[in-house]
């Protein structure tokens, strides 16, 4: 007897940092799993699949990248969903589930998924499960886990309505059920620091050894995943449980300051230690990581993508904050006259490649070494290049530690904390404080896992992303970029305070005396160091083409950077052509003290005295009103802390020129607080010019962003 086909469904996504994809891949394996077939395809694989003939469930994994913009690999679909000729009728065929990711630290949260979804109804598609909006602020996995556990249901529902339709019987998709879906109120969920920089691992690797022990990496069969683990505390009975034992209190008393007895990374109290634990299913391992010897690391260490990838000097660096200052800013001043291809306009940002710290250091289906791993590379190239090892550890992760851990008492703790009783737990001590991979390991001395396990769940160590700080019209041949020095204090689980990856590591390279101020051209002077960067283009975040046309900058802090390029740019312009009519500019600039953090101060004002600038508005939110007042301050209104306080006291000329005279708003810098709080002061404004309601006034700040006109280059 032949074997009944089996019923399919479309995946196709969207994913610029892997995020998605990862999902995307997660759910065609488990199709198997319930009997289905799954077809997965990335949105930028056009002759894979072909929606205007698609007769199968279609579900989306769709993230979001820049300024609510679509990621790489869906750009062209959403331009051709977009276009105005399609008719209302076109998708009419279509039935299809979205999962939407993004971020709620930025003003467009999920606004690739709202796009497509929005665009997808106005051309008749049917939705048969309610879209997911996942936040990345405070995890995916609070929206994604439930919204995938439901979906399995309504794929089969929807297939089963389809081969009723096609069997010519009517019937309409059912309403939504709140067993097998998720209710139609987006989830919009407050956000937390995305930042994940921590202590990194370390590898046991004589650098200047001969012979480097080598990863030979592949994809291999494993042991079977057991299922529906659940951890019960001593005393239950459950007939799938594993049973450990939980920390007695003289054990955990030993364990936390002697001032309180409290929870803690590696100790928990009842309720929750004497609570049975619904814990995941032990995630499958996949990779076989074999060691040989091989040639010296300079061999093997290549960087991929050549094309795009430039390794230049920094040629220059120069302190921007006084000693006091809270925070340590600098500008680096990179030479790229050997590169010309870096070819960068104001508002362009790039990417610095970064190394780990050296002081830090089942089978699945359709398998593969993830493609940031070579095939072949050494044990000290793999944790300084190729793992995020300041990464958050996943709760997938946690579980598989729980096998590789020897004493029952941490075993027990990892379970807690992977578990949907211990939540609140996983937040408190590793996600709210960026717990790091090699941190939660000290934490946890027992736990021993093997290097594959690693390779498995840590993700790519991705490239930081920094602002131009200059225009070629000024500068040929250089690139400046600004940044300040993260520091993250001391916690459970980080018994010392550290600095961010990267900024760390450019601090220490510029501190080493290898850069100076100002560069002595000398015989014997040190061969300046270099860093790898990699240019991103913002094709959006650019002055106006149209040189008679005002525009408004609002740049706090460090957020200055890019509008820094954006005059520069100006004043070569306004020198090549004298006779031309230029648009006025504004730029709303604020710092903690004006003797300490006020970055490119002598620039900013030499633009002012020349012209470029025709308006700098300055607040100060950490000195003293008294002497802001000495230092002609205006005093018939409140003193203005913030950007946002100088906004509104600009008021008319800000609202008339972006609803009178055309023209542009750009906002840099922080996107937690600033970006929001300038969003409602803008809100608040154009409310009252207009004499409109909230609503009104945020649907006209909308078509600006449509428009172009309010842009916004932002980080969480």
């Amino acid at each position: 007897m032949p074997c009944e086909a089996q019923a399919r469904f479309v995946v196709l996504y969207g994913s610029q940092k892997g995020q998605a994809q990862s999902i995307a891949e997660g759910v065609a394996e488990e199709a198997q799993d319930h009997g289905l077939g799954a077809e997965l395809c990335c949105l930028s694989e056009n002759e894979k699949y072909n929606l205007e003939k698609e007769n199968a469930p279609v579900v989306f994994i769709l993230s979001t990248t820049g300024d609510g913009e679509p990621p790489d690999n869906a750009l062209q679909f959403v331009k051709r969903i977009k276009k105005k000729t399609l008719s209302t009728d076109h998708y009419k065929h279509l039935s299809y589930a979205l999962l939407a990711l993004g971020d709620t630290n930025y003003a467009n949260f999920c606004n690739c998924g709202k796009t497509v979804e929005r665009r997808l109804q106005e051309l008749g598609a049917t939705q048969f499960y309610a879209a997911g909006y996942a936040d990345d602020g405070v995890g995916l996995e609070v929206v994604v886990d439930p919204w995938l556990e439901g979906l399995w249901k309504a794929i089969k529902g929807a297939l089963s309505i389809m081969a009723s339709d096609r069997k010519g019987e009517s019937r309409d998709l059912p309403k939504e059920t709140p067993d097998s879906q998720i209710s139609d109120v987006k989830l919009n969920l407050l956000s937390l620091s995305d930042e994940q920089n921590c202590k990194s691992l370390t590898a046991s690797v004589d650098p200047d050894s001969k012979y480097a022990p080598v990863a030979s990496i592949s994809a291999s069969a494993a042991q079977t995943a057991d299922s529906n683990l659940s951890a019960t505390s001593p005393g239950s009975h459950g007939t799938d449980s594993v049973s450990e034992s939980a920390p007695q209190t003289q054990a955990g008393a030993a364990e936390v300051p002697p001032v309180a007895l409290s929870a803690s990374l590696t100790c928990s109290l009842p309720p929750l230690s004497e609570s049975a634990l619904n814990v995941p299913a032990l995630p499958p391992p996949y990779l076989d990581v074999f060691l040989k010897d091989v040639g010296t690391v300079e061999q093997i260490a290549e960087q991929p993508n050549k094309e795009s990838l430039h390794e230049v000097p920094i040629n220059r660096a120069v302190h921007l904050t006084s000693g006091d200052s809270v925070k340590t800013g600098l500008l680096l001043e990179l030479d790229i006259s050997a590169h010309p291809t870096i070819a960068y306009e104001p508002g362009d940002s790039f990417d610095v490649f970064c190394p780990n710290r050296a002081a830090e250091e089942h089978k699945k289906r359709g398998a593969q070494v993830p493609p940031y791993i070579p095939q072949s590379i050494s044990l000290l190239y793999l944790l300084t290049w190729c793992l995020e090892i300041r990464s958050v550890p996943k709760k997938a992760f946690l579980r598989a530690l729980v096998e590789h851990t020897a004493d029952g008492v941490q075993r027990r703790r990892l379970q807690e904390l992977c578990s949907k009783q211990g939540a609140a737990d996983y937040n408190l001590y590793m996600r709210d404080p960026s717990l790091s991979v090699s941190e939660l390991l000290a934490a946890f001395p027992s736990c021993s896992p093997p290097l594959s396990l690693l390779i498995e769940h840590v993700p790519k160590l991705q490239p930081r992303p920094y602002s131009a700080a200059s225009s070629c019209l000024k500068h040929p041949g250089k690139l400046h970029f600004v940044f300040n020095v993260v520091e993250f204090p001391a916690c459970f689980g980080r018994p010392a305070g550290r600095r961010g990856l990267c900024t760390g590591w450019l601090f220490d390279l510029i501190n080493r005396g290898l850069v100076f101020p100002e560069r002595v051209e000398r015989s014997g002077s040190p061969a300046l160091p270099k860093i790898h960067v990699s240019l991103r283009p913002n094709c959006s975040f650019r002055p106006p083409s149209d040189l008679s046309l005002p525009f408004i900058m609002v740049g706090p802090g460090t957020g200055v950077a890019p509008f820094i390029g954006f005059l520069q740019q100006r004043e070569r312009e306004r020198q090549a052509n004298p006779e031309a009519a230029f648009g006025e500019t504004w730029l709303f600039f604020g710092c903690r003290h004006r003797d300490g953090d006020y970055l490119f101060r002598e620039e900013l004002e030499g633009f002012v005295t020349s012209g470029v600038l025709n308006h700098l508005k300055v607040c100060f939110s950490r000195d003293d009103p008294e002497q802001e007042e000495q230092k002609e301050v205006a005093t018939s209104v409140a003193r203005p802390r913030y950007v946002q306080h100088n906004l509104l006291l600009n008021s008319r000329d800000v609202t008339d020129i972006l609803l009178k005279r055309n023209g542009s708003l750009y906002v840099c810098g922080d996107a937690k607080n600033m970006a929001k709080d300038v969003n409602d002061t803008l809100v608040e404004m154009v409310r009252a010019e207009l004499q409109v309601d909230q609503l009104e006034a945020m649907k006209t700040l909308a078509g600006l962003r449509e428009e172009k006109r309010y842009l916004q280059d932002i980080w969480g």
